[in-house]
């Protein structure tokens, strides 16, 4: 075993010595080495008890200032955070190519820089040029933000550290990024954890919000190593189809407000729109009511959302093998469904196709659509209409009762307000049942009798 070092600790600063002396080479204070000899050389080289700085604490029962929230600008965007910008946290947004990610972080930090707010915008994806192509399009030239085309983590630090800092910082984005301490090529797990770690540690202590922009693999989900989503503070994805001119910006981790709250845009021309009323921009295009189409109010986050289920039935001939297609809902809970129908109310879906798909490209994961996907099932398969401008929400158990929903009179409420008269759904709804004319479902029996009889 080798023999222990002999050590010198200032009992005024912590500095450590090999030797002794007077006085001490970091605090020049006199007569404080003392001698700390550790057990062992393993020991003294993973000694954490002392050497390092003192921690500032603060009491959690005292009164003290709290973070201010800063507006984006843009509505949907503060909905989707919660509010507006923490200071000091780190968001990590990502999303399809192309979907509008850096449309809408550079929408945002116009607006903000523009309210006098200071702004760096950082690509490392793009020249500046490109940036300033881009904001003239969008009709952002005039707007104070400092852009700068860089992959350095030290050389961005660098910078920051010889100015002010600024409100809000957009990398964009942290596959990007190289530090030059850490081996490996960009876009690596240790670069992208070793990234990331020195800019949030520089926003924390600054108190600037970060915003990590994130590549995505081909299954949606962010690329990279999964420790990043929890360094972060929030975590968003942007989401919609390129087919369609809707995007929904979605909060998937929120240290400082709600989960799954949602902000909805359109795109435009002239880069990402506001929609203030998305159950309008999903259900447009409804005229008449049509066998197989169903209407159900989703919830995302505190708002209500109106999307319209369409469900399609082609009989074949017999020895054919039926397709089960579903877009924007779950293949199983579908599968469990048509089971139920067969099982509890007679209905045979073994020998026709079945196609079900939610309208405007977006995504149902709420188990109180099973009832409107019932009801759009039922409809299409005896070529009836649901009644004209009526709702359906509730969850279909097993044995096929239709059992209550989280915030069914908020979901009545909102479908009153867009001029829906009539809503089924279970017997028990609290709070929204008296905004239009309510009938409750026991059995998923009654919606066939009331699906068939036309009543």
């Amino acid at each position: 075993m080798a023999k222990p070092k002999k050590r010198y600790v200032c009992q005024a600063c912590g500095s450590v010595s090999h030797r002794w002396q007077g006085q001490c080479a970091d605090c020049a204070e006199w007569n404080t080495l003392v001698e700390d000899a550790p057990a062992t050389v393993f020991s003294m080289k993973h000694d954490l008890s002392s050497g390092g700085r003192a921690v500032e604490f603060v009491e959690l029962d005292k009164p003290g200032p709290l973070p201010v929230r800063q507006p984006t600008g843009l509505a949907e965007f503060d909905r989707a955070l919660g509010g507006g910008l923490v200071p000091g946290s780190a968001i990590l947004l990502g999303g399809d190519p192309g979907i509008g990610k850096s449309t809408l972080l550079l929408q945002a930090a116009a607006r903000i820089a523009r309210e006098g707010r200071g702004v760096v915008y950082v690509s490392g994806e793009e020249a500046s040029g490109q940036v300033r192509m881009r904001a003239a399009r969008l009709g952002l030239s005039d707007a104070p933000v400092k852009l700068a085309a860089a992959t350095g983590v030290r050389d961005i630090l660098t910078t920051l550290g010889s100015m002010d800092a600024p409100g809000l910082l957009v990398i964009d984005s942290i596959q990007t990024m190289h530090s030059d301490t850490i081996e490996g090529a960009p876009g690596t797990v240790s670069q992208v954890r070793g990234c990331a770690f020195e800019l949030i540690r520089y926003a924390k202590e600054n108190g600037v919000a970060l915003v990590l922009v994130g590549h995505v693999t081909k299954d949606g989900s962010i690329a990279g190593p999964r420790v990043l989503e929890h360094m972060v503070d929030v975590v968003m994805s942007f989401e919609g189809e390129r087919s369609h001119q809707y995007r929904i910006l979605r909060a998937l981790k929120n240290r400082f407000g709600a989960v799954d709250e949602i902000g909805v845009f359109a795109m435009a021309g002239e880069g990402l729109e506001e929609v203030d009323n998305p159950s309008m921009l999903f259900l447009s295009g409804r005229d008449e009511p049509m066998a197989g189409s169903a209407v159900f109010p989703a919830i995302e986050g505190t708002r209500p959302v109106l999307v319209e289920i369409q469900a399609l039935i082609v009989r074949l001939q017999s020895g054919a093998t039926p397709r089960r297609a579903v877009v924007g809902w779950d293949t199983g809970r579908l599968a469990m469904l048509l089971a139920v129908l067969e099982s509890r109310c007679g209905l045979n879906f073994s020998s026709a196709e079945v196609y079900l798909n939610v309208a405007g490209g977006y995504r149902l994961s709420d188990p109180a659509a099973d009832l409107a996907v019932a009801a759009a099932l039922v409809s299409a398969m005896s070529d009836k209409a649901l009644p004209a401008r009526s709702i359906w929400l509730g969850e279909v158990s097993l044995a096929g009762e239709i059992r209550p929903v989280a915030h069914g009179g908020l979901r009545l409420r909102e479908a009153a307000k867009l001029g829906f008269d009539r809503g089924f759904g279970p017997l028990d709804v609290k709070g929204g049942a008296s905004a239009l004319a309510y009938d409750g479902l026991g059995q998923l029996a009654n919606l066939v009798d009331r699906v068939i009889g036309n009543s």
